[in-house]
């Protein structure tokens, strides 16, 4: 025969209490004297109780689940935030629900409706590449679901957001290619309209802009995607011009070990013939030959920063704080891939 569960109220009956005083006593409420605590505390370890979180959450009418929407999870960068995420939301008594979107703005739309209909109780979303349009996330709010937006922006949309100043590291990273002494720079860019590609491609052309540098439209080719297939066409069509460039800054990490690796196939030297520098720091780039110079982002404080917000408006009791924008800075790591200055 099945074991019945221990309750509240089986804990009330053993010490002639009531069930709303054991509740209280289990949260250390401040209205309940320190001997019931423990005789309430003790008595709970004994029967090994454990809280019906369904039953608390109907009664709280909450699921004690948070929505984490992501565009892919093999890499480092999105498995490290969820780590934070986790490192966060766990303590407090709420699971997540990883969702991936694949890039693809239809089905990122699909797990914002399922979400709503189960109910949950915030969501943490980096958008997909082909998203354009926010109706889906104002839907969530709508509903009175909260919801912070994470490392891609969603510019227009009224929402918490934690970013990295993908501009400045960009600017860093082509700074550093000039004073290295490198004269023809390039840049193997991201998907058209994403926020993290646009600030880092504003980030390279001031650079350039900055030291007098032409800008040549050659030089900056888009990739359609962020893995090593993608950056391989893109980066042979660049060390294939006839002005060869001499340095490279990629998109990431992943593009510009592309770069790399196409580079060594041509017989060119790295940095002596093309300087490389990626976006990211992912750990496999330092041991790479050469390793790679790039760009390092605060992943893992990224996802521990949003759960922190959203976790602050699901707090019971609490006003509605201002909308928050907190933005990270990088750095610029030195390798063996790029020129010493």
């Amino acid at each position: 025969m099945k074991k019945s569960r221990v309750t509240l109220t089986d804990i009330a009956k053993a010490l002639n209490i009531s069930a709303s005083t054991v509740s209280r006593a289990l949260k250390d409420h401040p209205a309940i004297n320190k001997e019931t605590k423990r005789a309430v505390v003790k008595l709970a370890k004994k029967l090994k109780y454990q809280p019906n979180l369904l039953a608390l959450g109907l009664l709280q009418k909450k699921t004690y689940t948070v929505g984490v929407i992501v565009p892919e999870i093999t890499g480092h960068f999105f498995s490290t935030v969820i780590t934070g995420i986790r490192d966060v939301l766990s303590p407090a008594g709420y699971n997540i629900a990883i969702c991936l979107s694949n890039e693809s703005f239809q089905e990122e739309i699909a797990i914002t409706e399922k979400m709503a209909k189960t109910q949950i109780d915030g969501v943490l979303v980096s958008p997909a590449s082909s998203t354009k349009t926010y109706k889906h996330f104002k839907a969530l709010q709508k509903n009175g679901i909260p919801l912070v937006v994470f490392d891609r922006d969603c510019p227009g949309l009224d929402a918490d957001k934690v970013l990295v100043d993908d501009y400045d590291g960009a600017f860093q990273a082509v700074e550093y290619l000039i004073n290295s002494g490198c004269k023809n720079i390039a840049h193997l860019s991201g998907p058209m309209n994403l926020s993290i590609t646009e600030h880092r491609l504003q980030g390279y052309l001031d650079a350039l802009g900055k030291h007098k540098f032409p800008v040549k439209q050659e030089n900056v080719i888009h990739v359609s995607g962020f893995t090593h297939e993608d950056g391989i066409k893109p980066a042979q069509k660049l060390l294939k011009l006839k002005n060869r460039p001499d340095a490279i800054f990629a998109m990431n990490d992943c593009i510009a070990i592309s770069a790399m690796h196409v580079a060594k196939k041509m017989g060119l030297q790295i940095p002596g013939d093309v300087s490389i520098i990626g976006f990211d720091d992912e750990p496999h780039s330092s041991y790479f030959t050469p390793a790679l110079s790039t760009i390092w982002q605060p992943v893992y404080s990224v996802g521990m920063l949003s759960a922190r917000i959203l976790l602050s408006k699901l707090q019971e009791g609490e006003e509605e704080p201002e909308l928050r924008r907190e933005v990270f800075k990088p750095e610029l790591i030195i390798r063996a891939s790029s020129k010493a200055v």
